[in-house]
């Protein structure tokens, strides 16, 4: 359940929208989406999915024959396997429930995957948070250049931080967090980096640049005291490996998929 559900699902419901709210109640085994998943079906929209396929396409059905009829909320115990001729074979409870008798307001957000403490407001930094805008995470965006900062609304999961020196916010972060350094500066990351580094305690920093800039960040850090298995856990350049482009958004995919796989090992092996 993403933040702009929930949103939408608050203006439809401030302006009395009919519309029926369909959640994933309870899952066993294989299913296309976990317990908390919800849908909202109006008579000529939906947002947000529960799976896709047939499993989605009955549930707007059932969505849509409730709106016409009326009436009070009921579940709907699905057997992918014997009643979908679903291959996953899981089994799963949908609830369905008028929107004007629901809150999505109450609805319990999703655990965030990691919390991030994003440096640099630059094309790529941009193309970053555009990604991360739809997914549960927490982020600090750092800059100290209040101009670089896009000039609309963020959503509530993204924090506009604009100081300095920036360094001075990674004492602020949680244990555990992950760090992206990707300022307009190779010192301004270097005295970011010493600040994480100094710290210990990260779950996964990245840092943007090419290999020549991490020999010549390692030389420094060397110079500077630094353990050399502190250095190494510094991952530069960022970004699943195979992912090929220097566009900002292609830089962009690449890293919010690595730290969506850090993020889910971290979960696994928590």
């Amino acid at each position: 359940m993403t933040p702009e559900l929930r949103a939408a699902a608050l203006r439809w419901r401030a302006a009395a929208r009919p519309a029926v709210v369909v959640a994933v109640h309870r899952t066993r085994g294989s299913v296309p989406r976990e317990a908390g998943t919800r849908l909202l079906v109006a008579a000529d929209e939906t947002l947000g999915s529960i799976g896709g396929g047939h499993l989605e396409w009955q549930a707007v059905a059932a969505a849509r024959a409730l709106l016409a009829r009326g009436g009070g909320a009921f579940e709907q115990h699905v057997a992918l396997g014997p009643t979908l001729g679903q291959c996953c074979g899981g089994v799963l409870d949908l609830r369905y429930t008028l929107l004007a008798d629901d809150d999505p307001a109450a609805w319990p957000g999703p655990a965030p995957r990691f919390t991030l403490q994003l440096y640099g407001a630059g094309h790529v930094g941009r193309a970053i948070v555009a990604l991360l805008a739809g997914l549960p995470c927490r982020v600090q965006w750092i800059d100290e250049r209040e101009s670089e900062f896009p000039s609309g609304p963020l959503p509530p999961h993204i924090e506009r931080v604009c100081v300095e020196p920036v360094a001075s916010e990674v004492a602020l972060a949680p244990p555990g967090a992950f760090y992206a350094v990707l300022t307009h500066s190779h010192d301004l990351d270097l005295a970011i980096t010493q600040a994480i580094l100094q710290r210990g305690d990260f779950g996964w920093f990245g840092l943007i640049g090419s290999r020549t800039k991490r020999a010549r960040f390692e030389q420094r850090l060397r110079e500077r005291g630094f353990d050399a298995s502190a250095i190494a856990r510094i991952v530069c350049p960022i970004g699943l490996p195979g992912i090929a482009g220097k566009e900002p958004e292609v830089i962009a995919v690449a890293v919010v998929a690595q730290l969506l796989q850090i993020g889910h090992r971290a979960d696994t092996s928590a």
